[in-house]
């Protein structure tokens, strides 16, 4: 009876403990090759402002996400799946998935 009363206030612990959500970044880049007209404007941005030795801008996106997932493995195939469904252009972009805690 001790150890069922026992086992019985970890479940309990365990049930009122608050699960911290898990930190990500995932980064959309361009694919090299592909044209990118933003960059470009950037850069010539960079030579009107008077910024010199910029030879070259390349935008992205960052997305900083928190995910209710405690199993790092898990939340990287959440998060990958994100990635290709909504958050990449798969034709045009790369994406990168970095847990950060």
């Amino acid at each position: 009876k001790n150890r069922q009363t026992n086992i019985s206030k970890i479940i309990h612990a365990t049930q009122n403990m608050e699960v911290k959500p898990m930190k990500a970044r995932i980064t959309v880049t361009l694919k090299s090759g592909v044209l990118d007209p933003q960059g470009k404007a950037i850069q010539h941005t960079f030579e009107d402002l008077g910024i010199a030795g910029v030879d070259k801008v390349r935008q992205g996106k960052i997305f900083d996400i928190e995910i209710a997932e405690t199993d790092k493995a898990k939340a990287e195939a959440q998060l990958k799946d994100m990635s290709e469904k909504l958050l990449a252009n798969m034709v045009m972009e790369n994406y990168t998935v970095e847990i950060l805690d």
